[in-house]
């Protein structure tokens, strides 16, 4: 017989995991989602999306090095952090998924081109009430800014989901705008990574990142969010 979850306790094993923020967001609230990207796509029992964050220090941000290094150890610790949570829920007698928080491809959605994972982290996480997308096109948390770093479990427990925050943070700023050296966000019902690319480059089988301007111009890095 399975262990009765509620979101208290999932939230729990998140927090024990390793995570600084969970957020909990239903299933069916995915229906904007593109075809295949959706969470019962992935996981056709899927009822609610277990979404998980972890900050980095915002001292990263001040050496290109430093901030690639990290980056990249902690999408490896945000899928061990998922891993451990969706081994839990197992446990209790349910049906569990982990996605992974790097990996994915890019996709055409509306004419234009999008990079996803089995579903869209960000996107999962402000519909999980963990912040906002801006106009950099980075989740904003109202704790830790823009430096959340995020993972996700697909599960059929039915969970009690978390309410979206509200917020008009970008309203009459426009400074990652123009700052980007790219111009990637110009546009932003055009926006994609294919602008960014020149910013990246591969050692190793690993990024290395050359640009996080996006990042430091934001007035919400810090958190704060409005």
């Amino acid at each position: 017989m399975a262990t009765e979850l509620n979101s208290a306790i999932v939230k729990e094993y998140g927090l024990d995991a390793g995570a600084k923020v969970v957020g909990i967001a239903a299933a069916k609230d995915f229906d904007l989602a593109p075809g295949g990207y959706d969470p019962e796509s992935v996981l056709p029992e899927c009822r609610s999306v277990i979404v998980l964050g972890a900050a980095s220090s915002p001292e990263v941000l001040g050496d290109i090095a430093a901030y690639t290094e990290n980056r990249n150890a902690k999408l490896t610790a945000m899928t061990d952090i998922a891993k451990k949570v969706a081994k839990r829920i197992k446990a209790d007698g349910y049906i569990s998924k982990a996605v992974s928080a790097s990996g994915g491809k890019t996709v055409e959605v509306d004419g234009k081109k999008e990079h996803f994972g089995p579903i869209s982290l960000k996107h999962a996480a402000e519909i999980a009430g963990l912040g906002v997308i801006g106009r950099n096109y980075l989740l904003t948390n109202p704790q830790y800014g823009n430096l959340l770093w995020l993972s996700a479990v697909l599960t059929d427990a039915e969970l009690e989901p978390d309410e979206k925050i509200q917020s008009a943070m970008c309203e009459n700023c426009n400074k990652c705008v123009e700052a980007c050296p790219a111009g990637a966000l110009a546009d932003p019902a055009a926006f994609g990574k294919a602008g960014c690319r020149q910013f990246f480059k591969i050692e190793n089988k690993k990024f290395v990142i050359k640009c996080f301007t996006c990042r430091t111009v934001c007035p919400h890095c810090l958190g704060e969010l409005a």
